[in-house]
């Protein structure tokens, strides 16, 4: 057993949670569904996927000090008295887990979904509450079908605080996840064309979001984006979900959470909002404003939980932007935003903001490297089409493209401002990198599966290669 974390999870409490049946008796300190990052005193639960079945790394599991091993079968390679806890469903099992996790803790909870800045938003919440107590959040963006359940199962008992990450690509799986982490304060970031392919409308996906509301507990309160159009449907669905106290974030003076000004500082900013009656100047190492209304809305959260807002707020200044989302680097003398990690609409023009308020050096350049958005449907060309009006006020110089839907934007495009255009990541790379100099800042986004992340790695190689 890891004697650095505190138990967790008895083999009698795990059997009860689970309904399996434990052999030997054990206590993990953890909760792990990947032997890559298990720690010594996790519980490995042998998830089976399209893919991969964990079944198959069980024996590594307990090699690399798992305390036990939650299963649906005999697993190839162990023991006979291996410490097992056998399950119908090991999917079941974990959820069975989590729900446990929720029933006991003491924590004031905070879930928080949107169609951009939810990871963002969970980050700027643990370091906002840890200065009120213990905190449990999400790892990475954990917030899926097995991410939610694993995220509550690994909250630590003495738990002051959990935050907790929703995300959905259909209609339905916001209801069944928000009914494991039964938050007292839901928080919606903004609603955004993103999975337009599933949903068909913005105000389909506003629906869908809105099923966080559901499972929000008595006396809970939700926060919503004022300045978003959906903001109206969105206080509906609140209200009919009965929950309690409906607060609201943005720049409009009716707001409970309300962004003042902000100002540009290195690569971050200051900001002043209001709170609730109290009036807050505090800093982000991040820039945008997108940033700032992720943090008001932190903030606002951390209020409604009973959390010290003021000095929650001074531990923002410690929140840099995260890999993927918005992280900056020098790549032999260009300068990176790393937008790379997703994209919709909504996150595309924030980011290509990003880029216009960014200096170039010595002469240099405002570049922009994007790969498709995915999942926008019928509405996809006219989608990607537009982001050149958001190209043409960045004042971007040259913008180099990706994937079949940045055909739209590159017809768009003025010829001037036409870098080079190929159907994937691997072929745009090395024409961009041919074309880039010294004093350049350069944007990259797209959705995951544009792979922009191969642009990042090449911009990474030549790095190293100057360095």
């Amino acid at each position: 057993m890891n004697t650095s974390r505190a138990p967790l999870w008895t083999s009698f409490d795990a059997a009860v949670a689970t309904g399996g049946k434990t052999s030997g008796r054990w206590v993990a300190t953890g909760v792990s569904i990947d032997t890559r990052t298990l720690e010594r005193g996790d519980l490995f639960v042998a998830l089976t996927g399209e893919n991969r079945d964990g079944h198959e790394f069980v024996a590594d599991a307990l090699k690399k000090g798992a305390a036990a091993a939650l299963v649906s079968r005999e697993p190839p390679g162990v023991l006979s008295d291996a410490p097992l806890l056998m399950v119908n469903d090991t999917q079941a099992g974990l959820e069975g887990l989590g729900r446990a996790a929720r029933a006991r803790s003491k924590a004031r909870i905070v879930a928080v979904t949107g169609s951009a800045g939810k990871t963002t938003t969970k980050e700027m919440l643990r370091l906002i509450l840890a200065r009120s107590g213990n905190v449990a959040a999400s790892a990475a963006s954990y917030n899926n079908h097995w991410g939610v359940p694993l995220s509550l199962a690994r909250m630590p008992l003495d738990s002051v605080y959990g935050v907790f990450e929703i995300g959905m690509n259909h209609a339905g799986e916001i209801r069944s996840l928000v009914k494991f982490v039964k938050p007292h304060v839901a928080v919606i970031t903004t609603i955004a064309p993103a999975h337009l392919e599933h949903f068909g409308t913005v105000e389909a996906i506003a629906d869908a979001k809105a099923e966080i509301f559901e499972g929000v507990e008595p006396d809970g309160a939700a926060i919503l984006p004022a300045d978003n159009p959906q903001f109206d449907r969105l206080l509906a669905h609140a209200k009919k979900s009965g929950v309690s106290k409906i607060l609201s974030f943005g720049k409009p003076t009716s707001t409970d959470g309300r962004l003042l000004s902000t100002t540009t500082q290195g690569d971050g900013q200051n900001v002043l909002a209001t709170i609730g009656k109290m009036r807050l100047a505090f800093s982000v190492n991040a820039a945008g404003s997108h940033i700032a209304m992720n943090a008001i809305a932190a903030l606002l959260a951390a209020q409604e939980l009973g959390a010290d807002v003021a000095r929650g707020a001074d531990e923002l200044a410690n929140f840099a932007a995260l890999k993927g989302r918005g992280a900056r680097f020098f790549a032999g003398g260009i300068e990176v935003i790393d937008e790379s990690y997703n994209a919709n609409p909504a996150s595309m023009a924030a980011a290509i903001e990003l880029l216009a308020k960014a200096e170039p050096h010595s002469g240099g350049r405002r570049i922009a490297a994007l790969g498709d958005m995915r999942e926008l449907g019928p509405e996809s060309a006219a989608l990607h089409k537009a982001l050149s009006r958001n190209i043409a006020a960045a004042r971007a110089d040259l913008v180099f493209l990706c994937g079949p839907n940045m055909r739209a934007l590159w017809d768009a495009l003025s010829k001037k401002n036409r870098g080079f255009y190929a159907e994937t990541s691997a072929e745009l790379a090395p024409e961009m990198m041919r074309s880039l100099k010294t004093g350049d800042v350069v944007l990259v986004k797209g959705s995951f599966g544009s792979r922009m992340s191969v642009i990042i790695e090449a911009l990474r190689a030549r790095e190293s290669a100057t360095a």
